[in-house]
């Protein structure tokens, strides 16, 4: 009798040793995989910081780009941080944004997917105190299929009363957290503003040239925003910053800008505009028309009168078919000036359109005069180039050359940092065909 329950209490001693061991190990393995997925979660916290220090983007794009120009693809961008850690063998990938964009950008396939990484290089330190960024570009782009509804966005310019279109422009210097909260509350991500009450009939991409002028910067960004959300646009603001010790290239930021707009929204309209300049008539709509555009007539440092009848610099604006039919800009010319005359041929010869402008008491701007800026050197070969009658085919869109060392989503502006290498000009001109004289 002794024996059987000896036994019996054997057997149970066995059944519980062997559930209590099942209930360790199972344990032990949970207890693992959380180990593994914090892991993973504290990797991926670690690379946002590592691309967000210093205000800057998750978004951070490496390479050289050289694309060409010709028919219209569909381009998909997806965006994706991606963190490993091979200790754990782990992959963790977040996608931040996937748009869909039709637009003549390329001849052939362009790879469009962008990745960032731990191997990536930090982007250089552009000094933006107190601007709030965001890790991805708000595209909006539900929001603007369920705007089908809303009327068309009809901005009047008819009152007689012209003092009611009158801008005065503050030239108040103010740090970025200000002007956020004066014009920040309506913005998307990059500086991205869309009418809530009407649906506008262009996409603007408003793209500006940008080299160590911050206080100048922050002028035009306290005035533009209010500017252009009374106009009820649906625009985004690109400050183009050429990073580097090379001469300034005015014209290949431009098309910089334009490459890398495309590739966020379905832009149709493009305004070109250096950073001193301000409007000062709400008639001077940021559209743009049949005809290419030179909405800076009348500037205060030249007394409000047009230097000369074909002057096509300060503020340009083409529709997409006209830019990318002119090749863009030109990217030859490096320092001041003839990049804006070359421009004007281009639409005159390659276009074989004229320019328009709006009356002279309309397209009036004031220059930012003040903070000591200093002009780029007079570029000693310009008219050699501009007056070689060189075939635009060779120069432009499709020959522009960069580094693209990020982008930063900020809540007022689109930044695109990026570094060019400057083109000796007995390459130009051996490129361009420009015979010795």
């Amino acid at each position: 009798m002794c024996s059987k329950r000896r036994t019996i209490f054997l057997c149970v001693c066995s059944v519980v040793f062997f559930q209590a061991l099942y209930y360790i190990v199972t344990l032990q393995i949970k207890q693992t995989q959380i180990t593994l997925e914090e892991s993973s979660i504290s990797l991926i916290t670690i690379n946002l910081q590592n691309q967000s220090s210093d205000g800057r983007s998750a978004y951070n794009q490496s390479g050289q780009s050289n694309l060409t120009i010709s028919d219209p693809i569909k381009t998909n961008i997806t965006h994706e941080i991606i963190s490993t850690n091979t200790s754990v063998n782990l992959t963790s990938k977040i996608p931040v944004i996937n748009v869909t964009v039709t637009a003549i950008t390329s001849t052939s396939t362009i790879t469009t997917t962008s990745t960032t990484n731990q191997a990536t290089s930090i982007l250089p330190v552009i000094p933006f105190e107190n601007a709030s960024s965001y890790p991805f570009f708000n595209s909006t782009l539900p929001e603007l299929r369920a705007n089908n509804i809303l009327p068309v966005c009809n901005f009047s310019i008819s009152n007689n009363d012209t003092s009611h279109y009158i801008v005065k422009v503050n030239q108040t210097l103010y740090p970025y957290n200000t002007i956020e909260q004066y014009v920040g509350n309506v913005l998307y991500s990059g500086g991205h503003y869309i009418p809530k009450d009407c649906r506008p009939e262009q996409r603007l991409a408003l793209i500006i040239c940008y080299r160590k002028r911050e206080q100048h910067l922050k002028m035009f960004l306290d005035n533009i925003h209010p500017f252009l959300q009374k106009q009820q646009l649906d625009y985004t603001i690109f400050i183009v910053n050429q990073d580097g010790a090379d001469q300034f290239n005015r014209a290949a930021l431009f098309n910089v800008g334009y490459l890398e707009a495309v590739k966020l929204y379905p832009f149709d309209c493009f305004i070109f505009h250096d950073v001193d300049l301000l409007p000062e008539d709400l008639r001077n709509v940021y559209k743009c028309g049949d005809q290419p555009r030179h909405m800076s007539v009348a500037v205060d440092k030249f007394n409000y009168k047009l230097l000369y009848s074909t002057l096509f610099g300060g503020v340009t604006a083409f529709r997409l078919s006209d830019f990318v039919g002119a090749n863009g800009y030109p990217t030859v010319y490096w320092g001041w000036g003839g990049e804006d005359d070359d421009m004007y041929l281009r639409v005159v010869k390659q276009l074989k359109k004229s320019i328009t402008r709006y009356p002279i008491e309309i397209a009036r701007y004031k220059m930012i005069r003040t903070h000591d800026h200093k002009s780029e050197k007079e570029n000693p070969h310009r008219h050699t180039i501009l007056y070689s009658k060189y075939d635009y085919s060779l120069d432009g869109i499709n020959t522009t050359n960069y580094t693209l060392n990020g982008v930063v989503f900020y809540k007022l502006f689109t930044l695109i940092n990026v570094t060019l290498t400057q083109e000796p000009f007995e390459q130009i001109r051996k490129r361009l065909h420009i015979k010795k004289k």
